[in-house]
Parts: structure tokens; sequence; C-alpha cells
């Protein structure tokens, strides 16, 4: 249905949108702004660096195919031939369970990839899980007489003609089990009961894993935990311990079988101070790869017509983790995701909004936006994108030197005041959203005791509230708290790793 060229930008995009599920962990944090600021800047860590990737290697490989032709070079080189079944590691356990809930016809699936149009009115749910098909010949009526492939097998009765063809009899013999089989409900219906289900699963999943996080790793068991896992190499291995974060990353994600599982569970440490920024770098690119090798052992086990063509795009996602890796992991001053990712954490600690707002944009606005340009054509979309993101650009561009390097700019570009406040600052917007929610809250909630919100309390827990964050465990600090003592400033700014920086 599809060819390698054409889906490995879709590869390319499902690597951005994996990371959307541990960004939606971090709010699950929002509660608390030091931890907020942390785990939402360890989430994105994880958008950044695909961004950044699909950015720099999407124009890459439309111009030079380098992905394409280095896998195709590689599948060449393999003498392949249809292997076994992939090994299944944690669908021998989900299996049983999901299918008691749902099954779905195959068949169904792959005649509507393929257009056949008699899939059409086919139900996607599979009803009859055991069945038995017969072919037998039979002697059947065909329109005219010229369809006759020869006079020894078709005559003529009357007005009729008649052939002997190999008719094909399916018997049903033992219905599903799960929930839907008997349901007599449409697939739309039942496709809506399974996403309300499946949200419904996931976000309680999710605010589990961070409350039972947040409750066993407390004090001395995180301590110990931080220390072994942020520890470095003595010198001249320091570069060694990062690496080996990576191996651990793409092992435990091997075992889950899902970056996105991975990403998700180490968050919540993040936000809490086990992990530090710096460390779960590492350990987010080493999930990338370990989710490429799911792929990889599903395309050995494709059919022989299919085997080259299904290794050769997981081969593509593979490399192209690798070469993003390549590009913003070895050399210190590469690691832009860790910077960017720092800088949307504290606006996200002071505008709690934006992080929807972030959310909005990155998944759903902007891809929906170029996915429309798309459709008018390659000339449209270039014609609009390309001034954009040279705009982009630019004032990224501007922006560092003006924080690095003012002097070298002219004079009205040292800085942003020449522009109105609301495109240059994220307070006068702040000012709306809150008054926004604030008359919602006042007539909305009115009667509602959870919507009652105390100002007081808020704005005493702003003032302690530091604005220059170093991202690491302030354990240590909520203990000083809960003995009626309070850490000095002085101790939230202190470096305590050999790649911490504090922001």
């Amino acid at each position: 249905v599809l060819t390698v060229q054409s889906a490995i930008p879709i590869i390319m995009g499902a690597n951005i949108g994996t990371s959307v599920t541990n960004t939606i962990v971090a709010l699950m944090q929002a509660g608390d702004r030091n931890e907020f600021r942390r785990a939402f800047a360890g989430a994105t860590i994880h958008d950044f660096f695909n961004w950044l990737a699909v950015f720099v290697l999407l124009p890459i490989e439309v111009i030079s195919g380098y992905l394409y032709h280095l896998t195709n070079a590689i599948v060449e080189s393999f003498h392949l031939e249809s292997g076994e079944d992939a090994p299944e590691l944690l669908k021998v356990i989900t299996d049983p369970f999901t299918k008691l809930i749902i099954e779905l016809d195959k068949s169904v699936i792959n005649a509507i990839a393929t257009n056949d149009e008699s899939a059409k009115n086919k139900s996607l749910v599979k009803i009859w899980c055991v069945t038995e098909t017969n072919v037998t010949l039979q002697n059947v009526t065909i329109p005219p007489s010229e369809n006759c492939t020869s006079p020894d097998h078709c005559w003529a009765e009357g007005n009729l003609t008649w052939t002997i063809k190999n008719v094909t009899e399916t018997e049903n013999i033992s219905k599903c089990r799960h929930l839907f089989a008997n349901a007599n409900l449409p697939d739309l219906a039942v496709g809506l009961i399974l996403l309300a289900l499946s949200l419904l699963v996931l976000c309680s999943c999710l605010v589990m894993i961070v409350k039972l996080l947040n409750s066993v790793l407390k004090g001395q068991v995180a301590s110990v935990i931080k220390k072994i896992i942020n520890t470095d190499f003595p010198f001249p291995f320091t570069w060694l311990a990062g690496y080996l974060a990576m191996l651990a990353g793409a092992g435990m994600t091997f075992v889950v079988q899902s970056s996105s599982v991975f990403t998700s569970a180490i968050t919540p440490l993040v936000g809490i101070g086990v992990i530090s920024i710096e460390r779960s770098y590492p350990l987010t690119l080493g999930a990338n790869i370990g989710t490429t090798t799911t792929a990889i052992l599903a395309a050995l086990a494709s059919p022989g017509s299919t085997l080259k063509y299904s290794l050769q795009i997981a081969l593509c996602h593979f490399f192209f983790n690798i070469s993003g890796i390549i590009l913003f992991y070895p050399l210190p001053f590469t690691r832009l995701p860790i910077r960017m990712c720092k800088t949307l954490g504290n606006i996200t600690a002071q505008y709690r909004w934006f992080a929807i707002f972030y959310l909005l944009v990155c998944f759903f606005l902007l891809p929906l936006f170029v996915f429309g340009l798309s459709l008018a054509g390659w000339p449209v979309l270039l014609g609009v994108c390309l001034p954009l993101f040279a705009l982009f650009i630019a004032v990224i561009v501007i922006n560092v030197m003006q924080s690095k390097r003012p002097h070298s700019l002219p004079e009205k570009l040292q800085n942003w005041d020449f522009l109105p406040i609301w495109m240059h600052s994220l307070e006068p917007w702040d000012n709306i959203i809150m008054s926004s929610v604030s008359f919602c809250g006042k007539h909305c909630c009115g009667f509602c005791k959870c919507c009652k919100v105390n100002v007081e309390q808020e704005g005493a827990k702003d003032k302690q509230l530091k604005t220059m964050e170093v991202y690491e465990n302030t354990i240590a600090m909520a203990d000083d708290e809960r003995g009626g003592r309070r850490a000095p400033a002085a101790a939230c700014v202190e470096k305590t790793g050999t790649n911490n920086t504090a922001l």
C-alpha cells in the first residue's frame, strides 16, 4: 500500500507523536510549581529532540534520500527468507485480557487498505472466531457466453450459460467471547466507547504512577537512588556514564516494547528530583533506540513477499534515531534539547496554562496545519511554511544574540520593546486567561466547595518560589520545612554534577 520513500516521513512523524504521552504525564504534577518545572522539562526533552531531528533530517532525506539508500544497501546485502513469528514479550500477558474486550477482523482492515470495494459495508468487529472454509466445484451461471475460457468447461441451456468454478463457502462455528460480540452496535459506537474507556484507563494509570512514585521515593530512598543514577565516572571516563544510561534506556524500552511507557515512568522521577535532566536525556535517547527493535522483530516475521520492505522501513526508523543522536548528543554544546526544555520548564512553571497551549499547538494544530497545506500540494506547502520557518529561525537567532552579544545587533533589535507588549510577553495573555478562569470559577463553580481557591495561600506559595530554579532534588528542603527550618536560598543554585547547570 505504501512505498518505503513515502513511509519514511510517516515514521518521523510517529517519532514526534510518541512523545506526547510523557508530556501529558508531566501535567499530573502541575500542583507543585517546583515539581512541575522539572517534570515538564524532563518530559519535553523528548519532544525537542524529535522535533529538532525532524527539522534537520527530513529536508536532508527529501533532497538526498540517504535513509532510503543506506537501508536499501543493508537489506540488499542480506539473503532474506521468511522468518518465524516475532517473539511475544508483554503480549503473552496482555493479549488474553484485550481479547475479552474487543477483537478486530484483520482481513477487513487489509481489504480497506487495498481499496477493496467488498469491504466497505463490513464491520471491523470480529464476531465469529472459529470458522471453517470449504472449497467445492459447482455449476454456476455466467452472464454472456464469451466469458467462457474454453468450450469444454461451459455450456448453454436456453438463455443461460453455465460453467464449473471453485466456490468458497465459509461456515461459522463458534462466536467470539469479547464484550461486543453480541452487542449489535455500529462500529462508530464501539469505537467511541473504547476511546472513552482507554482514555479513562490511561489517565488513571498516569495519576497512579505519579502518586505512587511521589509516595515511595522520599527521604533516604530518593537520595540513594539519585546518587546511583546521576553519578558520573571519574575523569577521564566521565563521558561514558551517558552512553551506559542510553544502553539502559534501550534495554528497558525493549522489555516493555514502548518508549512512551518508559519515558512516562521516568518523568515523575525527574519531577521529584530523583533523576536530573542531564541524565534523563541519554535515558530518553536510549528509549528512542529501544522502541525501534519492536518494529525490526515484527519485520523479520513478515512473509517473504514483503520482508524486504518491512525490514527496510524498520531500519529507517532505527537509523533516523541514530542520526539524531549523532547530531544532538556526543558534543556538549550540541545538546540543545536540554537548554530548550529547561527554558520551557521555567515558562510553564510561571504560566501553567502555557503547558496546555504547548500541547495543543505542537501535537494538534501544527500537524493539522501542515497536513492541510500538504493536501494543496508541495508548492503551496513550501510557499507558506518556508517563510514562516525562516521567520522562526530569525527570531531564535536574534534572541540568542540579545542574550550573548547584544552590541552586535542594531540598537532597535537589542530588545523587543519596539513591539507591542502582547507580542513579546506572556503577561498580558496570562492576565486575560486568569481573569477568565476567575470569572468562570466565581460564577460557574460558586456552589462547588472544591472550586473555591484560597488566594492568600497561593500568593504566599508563589512568594516562596525561586525564579531561578536548579533542576535538582529538593527533598532535603522539604524535610527542613517540615522540621520548621527553611533551607537557605543559596542551596537552590548549588551545582552538584559535572554536567548540571543552574538556569
